[in-house]
């Protein structure tokens, strides 16, 4: 917590640390591109279905060593200048593809794209665990969750608008958008750079057992954030409702979120008992959704499990920096966010199938499976050890580092 001149304690948030969450938004507010990929390629380039899934799966497995090449930058290079290369290079590489005269240099884009797309991510975490206390790291972690989720909704209306002009102005606007975003992390956020120490470097994050701990766990809440987004707008479809309701849904989670974020602020249990109710809230969710058979029911639903997505989307990534060594924190973040990529591969391919058996089971399957990783939640707070989320000093960024006044509340 930060106090003021007078003694009172403050609940905001260091100076830097907000615009950067600010940064991501607008970034995300552009990020409406990738997934008209396929489309762009098939209308525009005119290459075939099957050519334009090679090729967006190219982009996935680009994006898999980006993030741990971002996490070793930005612990050895520095946070700020790893994110600036993420963006910038996220921009050219976006307009190249925006300008390309022949389906193999767009393909070459898509790559290249793929190749910087997660290096601004590691950075951006672990400046949260540089310059927050612990006792604030979930609540930041969880309204960057927050902030992404609500300009996810703004995105989809400009995509809307765009989209029905001309695709590739998609591209342009993400590229405006990344480039927009640079700007802010230049001129608000602290050129920080790694301690003194760093440049040895600590083992793989890999050789940590707690960490594997996390990251197994980090698999499952992932596959079912995945797995809903997935599932939601097919269930729609198969309840009798239109699937375009989704956009209305995901408003409602991105409300619920703010809202939550306001309401907790002063709530402060540990991080593994913060998980538990969590994942509680997240089974009852899946469960009213599998039930559901109007929007109402949706809504309702959706209301649920977002209180549990508010919970499950910041601790677990506070826990992680507190795990980390100096020097080390945005690697062990990076180690730890690969998770989604498991997710990404296992939630399409799990929730589909399931929904062609019955469209309630993949939700049954995920509710179930969310009150396991809540009955577990003492075990891995255990194995991981209860003050890891809470160590005060960790993140790898000495104090005299930190420029005068960037812990300050506005």
């Amino acid at each position: 917590m930060v106090t003021d001149d007078s003694g009172n304690t403050s609940h905001a948030l260091p100076v830097p640390v907000r615009a950067l969450i600010v940064a991501r938004a607008v970034n995300r507010i552009g990020a409406f591109a990738l997934p008209f990929t396929a489309v762009i390629l098939v209308e525009d380039f005119h290459a075939s279905v099957t050519t334009a899934g090679a090729v967006v799966a190219l982009f996935g497995l680009a994006s898999i060593p980006s993030r741990l090449v971002g996490g070793v930058l930005a612990d050895r290079w520095g946070r700020r200048p790893t994110m600036l290369l993420g963006l910038i290079g996220c921009a050219m590489a976006q307009l190249a593809f925006a300008a390309s005269p022949t389906l193999l240099l767009a393909a070459v884009a898509v790559a290249l794209l793929g190749l910087v797309f997660e290096l601004y991510e590691p950075p951006s975490q672990a400046i949260i665990a540089d310059l927050c206390p612990p006792e604030q790291r979930p609540r930041a972690y969880s309204l960057l969750g927050t902030a992404l989720a609500v300009a996810g909704v703004a995105a989809g209306l400009v995509a809307t608008v765009l989209g029905s002009v001309d695709l590739r102005w998609l591209l342009v606007a993400d590229a405006a958008s990344c480039l927009a975003a640079a700007a802010l992390v230049l001129a608000a956020v602290p050129s920080l750079r790694p301690s003194a120490d760093t440049s040895a470097g600590p083992g793989s994050p890999w050789r940590d057992r707690r960490l594997l701990v996390m990251w197994l766990a980090g698999i499952g809440f992932a596959t079912l954030y995945l797995g809903s987004i997935v599932a939601l707008p097919l269930t729609l479809l198969a309840r009798g409702l239109p699937a375009s309701h989704l956009g209305w849904l995901l408003s409602v989670s991105a409300a619920v979120m703010v809202i939550g974020q306001r309401l907790l602020r002063d709530w402060a249990p540990t991080p593994f008992r913060a998980m538990t109710i969590g994942y509680v809230a997240l089974a009852a969710g899946l469960a009213v959704a599998g039930l559901a058979t109007s929007m109402a029911g949706f809504v309702l639903a959706v209301a649920i499990w977002s209180v549990g997505d508010l919970l499950l989307l910041g601790h677990p990534f506070a826990v992680v920096a507190g795990l980390a060594p100096a020097g080390a924190s945005a690697r062990y973040l990076a180690a730890f966010g690969t998770c989604w990529g498991v997710a990404a591969v296992i939630a399409p391919l799990g929730g589909t199938r399931l929904l062609a058996i019955d469209p309630s089971l993949p939700w049954v399957c995920a509710a179930a499976l969310s009150l396991v990783l809540a009955a577990v939640q003492p075990l891995i707070g255990r194995a991981v050890g209860s003050g890891a989320g809470d160590r005060v000093g960790d993140g790898g960024l000495t104090r005299h580092e930190v420029p005068l006044g960037a812990d300050a509340g506005a």
